[in-house]
């Protein structure tokens, strides 16, 4: 993944793919202070990335300030993103691309999860073998 500074922000595009679907997300945050991954759920709706009532529930986003965003946080099954294919991830769903510009944002979940390095050096964010 390149990782390209907006604003002083690390922002990367990345392959999201979710039930055999596949779609380019741009304006991602790649977010080192951010617990939990979450997508804009207009952005991934078009890949059958929804809200699942039943078997997630609501929860407030935090920012700095203390602001807080409604979002849902769910466990999806068989989510790919990039080259990193999760069995069993949890992220959000939530507006955040009204309100913080971003298309999404990656957390440190997915960050220990996929074992990756961030090389501002190079720009990149790469796989730690």
């Amino acid at each position: 993944m390149k990782i390209e500074m907006f604003d002083g922000l690390p922002i990367v595009s990345v392959s999201l793919t979710y039930k055999g679907k596949t779609m380019c997300l741009h304006d991602v945050l790649l977010d080192t202070g951010c617990s939990t991954t979450i997508f804009d759920t207009d952005e991934v709706e078009e890949i059958g990335l929804i809200i699942d009532r039943k078997n997630g529930r609501p929860r407030r986003m935090y920012g700095v300030g203390g602001e807080s965003e409604l979002c849902y946080e769910q466990i999806v099954s068989d989510i790919k993103i990039n080259e990193y294919l999760f069995d069993s991830f949890q992220l959000q769903l939530g507006i955040t691309k009204e309100t913080y510009g971003f298309n999404g944002i990656l957390g440190v979940d997915f960050m220990n999860e996929s074992n990756i390095i961030i090389d501002f050096n190079e720009m990149v964010v790469k796989k730690n073998y």
